[in-house]
């Protein structure tokens, strides 16, 4: 991991970064909390978790006089949204999100999910005021910016496309970020959403990303590439591994995770469920006697 950065970072002309004091394996230096804006209001991206002091650094990095306008949430995981409950009735701003913990899950996600186990880390007692169908554009003092419903890391998960002083910008939550690869857990995740969302963020050409976790991604065609053909090499070596044999779901996590430590296998086994599920979808894999973490998937 390299250096933590400071709490505030002034990325951009009109862009302060507040990073909360939540570090941990799969949120790196922390949540990054994004202020926009240079006149009277501020928009703020994800608030964070539920933590007074990242609250408390969010407002103290507020020049004197100025609001925040609008709390946009990406995805309602509690390390993005919990915190906005508290911020809002704090300073009188609306949350704006796709919808609850919930809402922009595929049809056959829902359906599997009594069966699929997952929901880490989930925030289910979120409740955005305003919800941002996609492709919605807000304007607010800090210009327009555009709603991309964006699922694959989380079915509620947006995007947000913003015209900002140094260029074309996207911030990409938990969808995209440079130091790690998304975590796809199933019900919430899903592999097919996730390629898609990738190549709608792609189509714009943005010149940076700034995501949910890490550094700015400044090469984000590049970076969009390389997950994209990590996916595909994941997949490969899923239906190469079942075309030997059948094989339960974590035998074959660790079967292509070969040089994982064994703590890390658990979150690793939630991609590979992710692949899995795409591939009955696809009918290339079946799950025998039923779609579960619990089945024994072979070629179909």
């Amino acid at each position: 991991m390299q250096n933590r950065p400071e709490t505030h970072s002034e990325l951009a002309p009109g862009l302060r970064r507040i990073l909360a004091p939540n570090p941990s394996p799969m949120t790196y230096w922390g949540t990054n909390s994004y202020l926009l804006g240079e006149g009277s209001e501020r928009v703020l991206i994800d608030p964070g978790p539920d933590l007074p002091d990242h609250r408390a650094a969010i407002l103290a990095a507020l020049p004197p006089g100025v609001s925040i306008s609008h709390i946009l949430v990406t995805h309602a995981h509690v390390d993005h949204s919990a915190g906005a409950a508290a911020l809002a009735r704090e300073t009188g701003a609306e949350t704006h999100a796709f919808g609850d913990a919930k809402a922009g899950r595929a049809a056959h996600m829902e359906r599997l999910s009594d069966t699929l186990g997952g929901g880490e880390g989930v925030d289910e007692h979120f409740r955005p005021d305003v919800t941002l169908p996609h492709t919605t554009e807000i304007d607010t003092g800090a210009g327009r910016i555009t709603a991309l419903h964006t699922p694959g890391h989380m079915g509620n998960h947006l995007c947000f496309h913003w015209q900002g002083a140094d260029g074309d910008a996207v911030f990409s939550g938990d969808l995209i970020m440079g130091w790690s690869s998304s975590l796809i857990s199933p019900p919430d995740g899903d592999a097919a959403a996730f390629r898609d969302s990738c190549a709608l963020v792609q189509e714009i050409g943005a010149d940076r990303l700034y995501p949910g976790h890490g550094a700015p991604v400044d090469s984000p065609k590049e970076r969009i590439a390389f997950l994209l053909t990590h996916r595909a090499g994941r997949e490969a070596q899923i239906l190469a591994a079942l075309a030997q044999a059948p094989m339960g779901l974590m035998d074959l996590t660790r079967s292509i995770y070969s040089d994982l430590p064994q703590s890390h296998l658990p979150a690793a086994a939630r991609n590979t469920l992710a692949h899995l599920i795409d591939l009955t979808q696809r009918n290339r894999v079946r799950a025998t006697p039923e779609l579960s973490e619990k089945a024994e998937f072979s070629m179909a």
